[in-house]
């Protein structure tokens, strides 16, 4: 049930119908999270502002896009692990790939390093260890991009955060959050 509705543009103060505006401009919709978040205009624009700053980043949009996908899986999110399966359909990710990158795995030596090195950062609040650093830069993993994983995790929290707190409505095709039920 949810708990924090999300927002309409009819019962918005100025500026989260500019943020609920902006948001439809830039995705062509706003999703429910965003929605619900703008409740707060300052918690929607933080999400926002690091989204948009990590965007530019070292790491290309299918890694940050399956890195998202794996930080949602590890997190229970059903609303995250569902958006981010449209986004990455949407973005011809294959459907293994997406299923693969959720057990922390893909074909590709470094995105599979990033992956795990996303895990591991979500799994021991950021105490990595020095042989999974290592072995993240034997993949190729750069310095940046081990910051910018450590960034990713922390913005996907905390939309899967929201997400468990609010419980906006799904407005995506629903995933489920077991795997083994994903691939079937």
């Amino acid at each position: 049930m949810t708990r924090i509705p999300p927002l309409t543009v009819d019962h918005a103060d100025d500026e989260q119908r500019r943020l609920l505006s902006d948001t439809q401009r830039q995705l062509g919709r706003v999703p429910n999270l965003y929605a619900s978040m703008a409740h707060s205009p300052a918690a929607l624009r933080g999400y926002l502002g690091l989204r948009d700053a990590l965007a530019g980043g070292a790491l290309g949009p299918v890694e940050r896009e399956l890195l998202a996908l794996l930080v949602a899986q590890d997190n229970d999110c059903e609303y995250c692990v569902s958006a981010h399966s449209f986004r990455g359909d949407r973005m011809r990710i294959s459907e293994e790939d997406l299923i693969r990158a959720r057990r922390a795995d893909s074909q590709n030596p470094h995105t599979r390093a990033v992956l795990r090195l996303a895990r591991s950062v979500l799994a021991q609040r950021g105490r990595v260890a020095d042989d999974e650093l290592a072995e993240a830069s034997a993949a190729g993993v750069t310095d940046a991009e081990v910051l910018e994983v450590v960034a990713h995790v922390a913005l996907n929290a905390l939309s899967n955060y929201v997400n468990h707190v609010a419980r906006p409505p799904l407005d995506f095709p629903r995933v489920s959050t077991t795997v083994d039920e994903a691939a079937a």
